[in-house]
C-alpha cells in the first residue's frame, strides 16, 4: 500500500487513475457507446499531458489491429463466396434431429471454425439456419441457441484468430516488451478448454436451457411470444370502426393486444375493452407478424403515418408486391443505430425501407414507433426491395435474420476463397511470414481472386472494435509509465501472500471474469494485463503463464448476455431473460475458473 501512495503523489498517475475510473463508470452505465469511452479516455490522457500524441496512439497503427482490419474482410469474402454453406446444409441433414445432436455439432464442428473466423459473423450466418431448425422440429430456439453462443466463444481461443480478443493481448504484450503472440501460442491450453467445454454443453442438464416457445415462418400466433410493437390506425372503411374493442375480431380471432388508443390530442391507457372505435383512431398494439399482415391486407387496420419530415402515409398495399420482402433485422452489440430512435436516424430514407414494428425481448415497448429508442439486441420487422435487403447484409449495424434461398451467394469462387483461407494460416505456421503480412495478402488475394469487392473490404470493417482496441491500448501503457501498474501489482501479491500458485491463479481468472461481465471484455484485458504480468516473479512463472490467464478470462464470458457479443446476438431470437443466460453459463464458469488455472500450470511450470 505504501508503493501505491507513492506512486499517488505523482500527479499523471493521480490523472490516470481518475481516467480509468471513469472509464471504468461509462463502460458499466452504458452511457457512451464503449469506443467512444476508448477515445474520450485516450483524449484525456493525451490532453492532460500523461501520454504523448505518440504514444497514446501508438495502438492505432499496431500489427494486431492491421490484422483484425484484414480479418473482417477475408471473414466477409468466405461468407460471401458460400465457403461455409456446408455447415447449413449439415444441419439440415435428418442425422441431426435432437437438440443435444444439435449441440455435439456445433461443439466439435462449428466451434473449430471460430478458432480461424471470428465468431460474431458464425453466429450471424447460423442463426436463421439453427431457427429454421427449430421450426422444421416444432422445437424452442431458446433450447439450442446459447450453446450456440458458448461454442464459438470456446472455438474463439484455439487460435490468435478467433477473437479480436487475442489480438489486443497480443499487442499489449509487445508494448510491455514480452513480444507478440504466434498463431498457435495457446492452441495447447485452448484444446482442452474446447473439449472441456462442449462436454459441459453436451452432458448439462437440458432443463438449464428454458423452453421459451416455438414459432414458424409466419410466427404462429399461438406461440409463447410476444410478438412486435407497431403503431396502426382504423381507416374510415374498417369493419372496426362502430365497434368495442371486447367485441372485435382484434379480440376474438386474432393475438392482437392493444396497449394504448391516441385520438386526436387524447391519449387512452388500458383498460380498453368498453372503448369504441372511430376512424383515424391511433392504436400502440402488440401483435405476431402473421396477424399484422392479415389485417392490414383485409383494410381492417393500416400502418399508422410515420413520424417523419415529409413522410407520407405508408401501408403494406402501398408498396408493389413483386420485388418486395419483409425481413426481420436485429441491432447487434456495437450497432450505431442504439440510442437513436428511426425519426432521428431518418431510417426510411437512409436504408430505403419501411419498419413495420419492432420487438423487444419480452419487454413492453410504450413508445410510438417513430420515437422509440432503439437498443442493441431489438427486432425490426421491415419491408424493402431485394436490393436494399442486400445492401442491410453487409451492414455492421443491422444482421438480417431471415434466409433467402433464391439469394445464396455463388459457389464458383467457393474453392478460391477456401484456398486462400488455408493459405493465410498455413504460411506463417510453415514459415517465418509475419501474421499480419499473411492477413493482407489473403486480403489481397480475395480481391483478385473474384471473392470480394474493393467496396465490400471497406463495409466488411467494424470500425466500433477498432476504434475501442486502438484507444483501449493506451490504457496499458499509461499503467506502466506512470508506474501505477507495478503499484497495483504489488497490492495484489500482498493480498495473494501465503495461497499457492494455483490458487493465485484461480483468483486472476476469477476476476478477470467477473470484470468481463460488467465492462467489455477488451477494457478487462487492456486494465489487468500490465499488473498481472508484474506477478510472474512472485509466483515464478513466466510473464506469458500471466499474459494466458487474464486472455483466457476475459475471453470465457458465460455469465450474462453482455458478456459477450454473440451471447447478445442469441438473446433476442432466443426470446432469453437475463438470469437464462447466467443459470446455463455458472456450471461452465466455475469449471473453468478449475480447469484453465491448472492447464496453465500443466503449460508453463516447468519453464
Amino acid at each position: 500500500m505504501n508503493e501505491l501512495t507513492q506512486v499517488l503523489a505523482n500527479p499523471s498517475a493521480l490523472i490516470t487513475l481518475g481516467v480509468l475510473l471513469l472509464a471504468v463508470v461509462l463502460f458499466v452505465s452504458g452511457f457512451l457507446a464503449p469506443e467512444l469511452t476508448g477515445l474520450l479516455s485516450v483524449a484525456l490522457l493525451m490532453a492532460t499531458g500523461v501520454l504523448t500524441p505518440q504514444k497514446a496512439l501508438s495502438g492505432f497503427g499496431s500489427p494486431a489491429l492491421i490484422t483484425l482490419m484484414g480479418l473482417f474482410a477475408v471473414s466477409a469474402a468466405l461468407f460471401k463466396s458460400g465457403a461455409l454453406d456446408r455447415l447449413r446444409e449439415l444441419i439440415a441433414f435428418e442425422s441431426i434431429r435432437t437438440p443435444r445432436r444439435l449441440i455435439a455439432f456445433l461443439g466439435f464442428v462449428v466451434a473449430p471454425i471460430s478458432g480461424i473466423i471470428p465468431n460474431t459473423p458464425v453466429v450471424a450466418s447460423l442463426l436463421p439456419v439453427i431457427e429454421a431448425w427449430c421450426i422444421k422440429r416444432n422445437l424452442s430456439p431458446s433450447r439450442v441457441l446459447l450453446p450456440l453462443s458458448f461454442a464459438t466463444v470456446l472455438g474463439g481461443t484455439l487460435t490468435l484468430l478467433g477473437s479480436s480478443v487475442n489480438l489486443l493481448v497480443s499487442d499489449i504484450s509487445d508494448q510491455l516488451g514480452y513480444g507478440s503472440l504466434e498463431l498457435f501460442s495457446f492452441t495447447s491450453i485452448g484444446i482442452p478448454i474446447w473439449l472441456i467445454g462442449t462436454a459441459y454443453l453436451l452432458l448439462a442438464p437440458q432443463s438449464l436451457l428454458p423452453d421459451r416457445g416455438r414459432k414458424n415462418n409466419e410466427f404462429d400466433a399461438n406461440s409463447d411470444q410476444t410478438g412486435y410493437f407497431t403503431e396502426v390506425t382504423i381507416p374510415s372503411d374498417s369493419e372496426l370502426v362502430g365497434q368495442s374493442l371486447h367485441n372485435s375480431r382484434l379480440q376474438r380471432r386474432f393475438d392482437v393486444d392493444v396497449l394504448e388508443l391516441q385520438r386526436g390530442q387524447q391519449r387512452l391507457l388500458p383498460p380498453l375493452a368498453d372503448r369504441t372505435f372511430e376512424p383515424g383512431d391511433r392504436l400502440l398494439i402488440r401483435v405476431t407478424r402473421l396477424d399484422l399482415l392479415r389485417l392490414q391486407q383485409e383494410h381492417t387496420i393500416q400502418l399508422a403515418k410515420p413520424n417523419l419530415s415529409n413522410a407520407k402515409t405508408q401501408s403494406l398495399e402501398s408498396f408493389p408486391s413483386e420485388g418486395q420482402k419483409t425481413v426481420e433485422v436485429l441491432l447487434p452489440a456495437g450497432s450505431t443505430l442504439a440510442g437513436a430512435s428511426l425519426r432521428e436516424l431518418r431510417f426510411r430514407q437512409r436504408h430505403n425501407s419501411t419498419v413495420l414494428a419492432l420487438r423487444r425481448g419480452r419487454q413492453t415497448v410504450q413508445e410510438r414507433l417513430g420515437q422509440a429508442i432503439l437498443r442493441e439486441g431489438d427486432v425490426l420487422l421491415l419491408q424493402a426491395p431485394m436490393d436494399s435487403i442486400r445492401g442491410l447484409q453487409a451492414s455492421n449495424d443491422l444482421l438480417v435474420l431471415d434466409q433467402f434461398e433464391n439469394d445464396l451467394p455463388t459457389v464458383k469462387r467457393k474453392p478460391v476463397a477456401i484456398a486462400i483461407a488455408f493459405a493465410m494460416v498455413l504460411l506463417p505456421a510453415l514459415t517465418s511470414l509475419p501474421l499480419v503480412a499473411s492477413v493482407l495478402l489473403a486480403v489481397i488475394a480475395m480481391v483478385v481472386g473474384g471473392c470480394l469487392r474493393p467496396a465490400e473490404v471497406q463495409r466488411s470493417i467494424r470500425l466500433d472494435v477498432i476504434l475501442l482496441l486502438g484507444s483501449l491500448s493506451s490504457f496499458s501503457v499509461a499503467m506502466q509509465v506512470t508506474g501505477l501498474a507495478d503499484a497495483f501489482a504489488s497490492c495484489l501479491e500482498l493480498w495473494l501472500q501465503g495461497l499457492p500458485t494455483y490458487l493465485s491463479l484461480l483468483v486472476i481468472f476469477l476476476s478477470t471474469t467477473i470484470l468481463t461481465q460488467f465492462i467489455s471484455n477488451a477494457a478487462s484485458v487492456a486494465l489487468l494485463v500490465p499488473v498481472a504480468v508484474q506477478l510472474a516473479t512472485s509466483l515464478n512463472l513466466p510473464e506469458s503463464a500471466l499474459l494466458m490467464t487474464v486472455l483466457f478470462g476475459a475471453s470465457q464470458s458465460f455469465l450474462t448476455p453482455m458478456g459477450y457479443q454473440t451471447n447478445l446476438m442469441v438473446f433476442g431470437p432466443g426470446r432469453y431473460r437475463f438470469l437464462d443466460v447466467t443459470r446455463y453459463g455458472a456450471g461452465l464458469t466455475a469449471l473453468m475458473t478449475f480447469v484453465v488455472p491448472l492447464l496453465i500450470l500443466w503449460q508453463y511450470s516447468g519453464n
